[in-house]
């Protein structure tokens, strides 16, 4: 928004300033000061884009699997987002209906899952390394990947790692029919892609035999209610109710 208003000075014959000016009594965040020095240093036309890779970047561009993002372009990043978009009016164009098999399950677990700039410091390289996570579907990709990224940047931090096993979970996701998988201390609440799911009499008998507290919620949704103190407990559990449920749907086949 700073950027924007900067860029509505200046705009006729007449030269103009822009002065942006902080409160004395307030300390800004470590990611206010680095918004500010990026923008600093971003003063030329057709910047904006630069601007906002950034922008993503420190709150978490990268978190485009994590819960404080929403909605594709948000989770994917602007310039993937593009190319999706691209993708998807060639394809209109030529007759063709969307890809059923690209939709991206969403998984909320209240974790940093990113590639941090202390880890990785080249923006365009940490954006290179998102959009190679976005088209993996496999666990042998997933750990080769884990590997390069070893070989590379050395030891990976856990905000990394957590990246990874969200990604996994994703994939497993999609096997079975999970469009979402919200977790917090208290459980998880998942959500079937278009409220319909393979093996319904599988699901049924599953809930009806399980040692876990599961219930079928009136609007569709499955709760799986179970204490999980930490973001560690929730990723293990949202890893395992994913696998439970891929299995149960495979078996309709």
């Amino acid at each position: 928004q700073l950027y924007q208003l900067r860029g509505r000075v200046g705009r006729s014959k007449q030269r103009a300033y822009a002065y942006l000016t902080t409160s004395a009594r307030k300390k800004l965040t470590d990611a206010a000061e680095r918004r500010l020095k990026v923008m600093q240093s971003l003063d030329t036309l057709g910047a904006g884009f630069t601007l906002a890779s950034h922008d993503l970047d420190i709150r978490g561009a990268g978190n485009l699997l994590g819960e404080e993002q929403s909605g594709h372009v948000k989770e994917v990043g602007v310039e993937l987002y593009q190319h999706m978009l691209e993708e998807a009016v060639a394809e209109l164009r030529e007759g063709g209906g969307a890809v059923d098999d690209q939709w991206s399950p969403q998984i909320n677990i209240g974790a940093a899952v990113l590639i941090p700039d202390g880890y990785v410091a080249d923006l365009d390289v940490r954006m290179a390394l998102y959009r190679r996570l976005g088209d993996m579907t496999g666990q042998e990709e997933i750990d080769a990947f884990s590997a390069e990224l070893v070989d590379r940047f050395g030891r990976m931090p856990r905000e990394v790692e957590q990246l990874l096993e969200i990604v996994a979970i994703k994939a497993t996701c999609r096997r079975a029919g999970i469009a979402k998988i919200d977790a917090g201390p208290k459980g998880a609440v998942i959500s079937f892609r278009n409220d319909t799911f393979a093996n319904v009499a599988g699901l049924v008998q599953y809930m009806a035999t399980s040692p876990l507290d599961v219930k079928l919620r009136p609007d569709q949704k499955v709760v799986f209610r179970q204490e999980w103190a930490d973001d560690k407990a929730r990723l293990r559990g949202a890893k395992k109710i994913a696998a439970v449920i891929a299995e149960i749907a495979e078996k309709a086949a």
